[in-house]
């Protein structure tokens, strides 16, 4: 069994940063996406990064102010988070996949993570 714990999560105000982290006791060989839930909204895929490093965003506002890593020495993956929108709020949640990253819309995973609240508000 494979634990995630995010971190980094917070409070920030519209246009601010945020890097959030994944770490697990082992993730170099796993894809790891970032998923994200909106109050009132289903689940959604943020970004995905795969065992070789290679990254997919899911979500078309993302992409420019987003950015996905990962450190495999260290077991982590970070989500950078600049120029943040309200509509960026929610919680955050890590996983790791086995087979490489999922395609669009596809919410398969192996692990995942007890998540970490983002919220973007003045």
């Amino acid at each position: 069994q494979l634990q995630l714990v995010e971190s980094g999560g917070g409070l920030v105000q519209p246009g601010g940063s945020l890097r959030l982290s994944c770490a697990a006791s082992t993730l170099a060989h796993y894809a790891v996406v970032w998923f994200r839930q909106a109050p009132g909204k289903e689940r959604e895929g943020v970004s995905c990064i795969a065992s070789v490093g290679s990254s997919i965003d899911y979500v078309d506002s993302v992409k420019g102010r987003f950015t996905i890593s990962r450190d495999n020495a260290k077991n982590t993956v970070y989500l950078q988070m600049n120029n943040l929108k309200p509509e960026d709020t929610g919680i955050y949640y890590c996983a790791a996949v086995a087979w490489g990253c999922p395609g669009p819309g596809k919410q398969k995973y192996d692990y995942l993570g007890q998540g970490t609240q983002v919220t973007v508000s003045s």
